[in-house]
């Protein structure tokens, strides 16, 4: 019996198992480059705002993941506000990476090592797609933000700032 192998980033494999359609977009990454999100939307040429990055957050009881466009940040009163907690910071690299199986600069909201409570800012549904990481750096992925509400199980939220 033939073994099929999947291909891909766990993000990818993902997305395709769950039947969602999605384009990839890859590019050549700059390891200088100051900003991972900025960078892959000026490569692309995207708009800063359509472009989303995903932070990992430490709640005090566990890990959640925002995900915010790359032009702004992350308020983190509102961003516990949306998970219901008292307070929120951003988790330590090394525990994101743990979390997510992904390197920081390219963590997926999709396709995680663990499903995480997850709050995609409201802006995203601006827009008919969405870039998110796609798994490593040099990858985005555009999708609806429909799908990637309903892949990741997310909420949506005014958490951006």
């Amino acid at each position: 019996m033939a073994r099929r192998a999947a291909s891909g980033t766990p993000a990818t494999v993902a997305l395709t198992a769950a039947g969602v359609a999605f384009t990839q977009h890859a590019y050549e990454h700059d390891p200088a480059a100051p900003s991972y999100g900025l960078e892959a939307a000026a490569v692309l040429g995207l708009p800063a705002e359509q472009v989303f990055k995903t932070l990992v957050v430490d709640t005090g009881a566990g890990l959640a993941v925002g995900v915010v466009p790359v032009a702004g940040q992350l308020d983190l009163k509102a961003m516990a506000a949306a998970l219901r907690v008292k307070r929120v910071s951003l988790a330590d690299s090394a525990a994101a990476e743990r979390s997510s199986g992904y390197v920081v600069g390219g963590i997926s909201p999709v396709g995680q090592k663990r499903a995480l409570p997850t709050v995609v800012d409201e802006s995203a549904e601006l827009y008919d797609v969405v870039y998110v990481s796609g798994g490593r750096r040099g990858l985005d992925l555009g999708l609806s933000p429909a799908d990637l509400v309903r892949v990741t199980g997310a909420v949506v939220a005014d958490i951006g700032r």
